[in-house]
């Protein structure tokens, strides 16, 4: 009997996904469904590809061998079916996008029923992370970063630039004052980052001449939590002007230290891997955000100097 590629489809996510369950539901069939297809693979090659435990599931020896080539023949297919597809100029399958839970809230969600409307056969897997991830192992097609690029093995795009500003909710300077000097900050409750340092470090400059690093009183690994403890008039907070641009146009934050503050922005970059053909639904996406991104107040180019 020949394999199939269901049966390969399905042995991937069951990898992915790391159970049965979760492989079943991101298929839409039956866990009992999945165990069978899976089962029958492993049958047709002879071996035990996924030792079971009660706690997870673990790769064996062949089955590490075997996911490789699993992994590329489902790649070729879903390849030739997207060349077919982009001869009609229709993106379509299944783009996996990453960006750290702040952007996609503010920028990407807002833009999805737009781009579906665009390109309706473009099936979108949005997915969230802190940190810097690894492409491949987390099967990402594209990925929004924030920052200066680190790794010289993905191709990028730059998305467009936003300025980060100290900022705090009204109640809390009603009740705490506002600092009218920088070093007036150490009397203040900070809100700031537990990785990267350089989140930490605000665009004020501080007594040695050099720019501001503080030393948070509340710390969180996600911008958006932080958002959420300056709204509740926890702290003062530096921030990314694509999360709280309508926060300071309605006023439930209020910039700090404006006149102190110096004008830097992040840069934002849409990144895969060198090595990947650049398919019609990642460029379809890359350039609808692009577009929307610099049509906003934070997406434009930092000023050049002298101007």
């Amino acid at each position: 009997m020949k394999i199939t590629l269901d049966e390969l489809q399905a042995f991937a996510t069951v990898v992915d996904s790391g159970s049965i369950t979760a492989a079943a539901q991101q298929l839409d069939l039956t866990v009992s469904a999945t165990s069978r297809t899976l089962a029958r693979l492993e049958e047709k090659l002879k071996t035990t590809l996924l030792r079971r435990t009660t706690r997870r599931l673990e790769l064996t020896e062949e089955g590490k061998a075997f996911l490789h080539n699993a992994r590329a023949i489902i790649e070729q297919v879903e390849g030739a079916e997207e060349q077919m597809l982009a001869r009609r100029e229709m993106p379509a399958g299944r783009l996996r996008v990453d960006a750290a839970s702040p952007f996609m809230l503010h920028v990407i969600v807002p833009l999805v029923q737009g781009y579906r409307e665009r390109y309706p056969q473009v099936e979108l897997e949005l997915n969230s992370n802190e940190g810097i991830i690894d492409l491949l192992e987390r099967r990402t097609d594209v990925a929004i970063r924030i920052g200066r690029l680190k790794d010289s093995t993905l191709h990028s795009r730059l998305v467009g630039n936003s300025r980060i500003r100290v900022l705090a909710s009204p109640q809390y300077l009603a009740a705490h004052g506002r600092p009218a000097r920088v070093e007036e900050l150490s009397k203040h409750t900070l809100l700031g980052f537990t990785q990267p340092e350089a989140l930490n470090v605000w665009p004020l400059t501080g007594a040695d001449g050099e720019p501001l690093r503080i030393e948070p009183d509340v710390w969180s690994s996600s911008g958006e939590t932080l958002r959420q403890l300056a709204l509740a008039g926890v702290g003062i907070v530096c921030l990314s002007d694509f999360m709280t641009a309508q926060d300071r146009a309605n006023g439930s934050l209020v910039q700090v230290l404006a006149r102190q503050t110096q004008d830097v922005r992040q840069p934002i970059h849409a990144v895969y891997y060198r090595n990947t053909a650049i398919s019609a639904r990642i460029v379809s996406f890359v350039d609808y955000l692009v577009e929307a991104v610099r049509a906003t107040e934070f997406g434009g180019a930092a000023p050049r100097r002298g101007a």
